[in-house]
């Protein structure tokens, strides 16, 4: 297993913001857009993590993790992210849902937590 592909998260309390998308045909420039937002997202005040995955059919799910409402706002009126957004809207998705939630609890490891822990 690939452990870095896990976002190296605080302790809670942190916020989600959890991006599911479906993938239109063609990569029409999504593939350099998409890590370059990954670039400029780690270097926003407030980020401190991303978690992203796609199957073969082209949905997709990525997570990226920050400190504050405050810091997501701001993210979101970033100019670059905002010309990625609309190209995302316009060429690059069929469709696409994003959710924002506050992370109360968080654990990990090999074994499955039992309940009530």
């Amino acid at each position: 297993m690939d452990s870095d592909r896990f976002a190296r998260t605080p302790a809670p309390p942190y916020y989600a913001v959890i991006f599911a998308n479906q993938r239109r045909d063609g990569d029409h420039g999504y593939g350099a857009t998409a890590d370059r937002m990954v670039e400029l997202a780690a270097q926003q005040p407030g980020y401190l993590g991303i978690e992203s995955t796609r199957d073969a059919a082209g949905f997709g799910i990525t997570v990226s993790y920050w400190d504050s409402e405050a810091a997501i706002a701001a993210w979101r009126r970033n100019a670059e992210h905002s010309v990625a957004r609309q190209h995302g809207r316009d060429e690059w998705y069929e469709h696409f849902e994003l959710r924002v939630a506050k992370v109360e609890r968080a654990y990990g490891g090999p074994a499955a937590r039992k309940e009530g822990e």
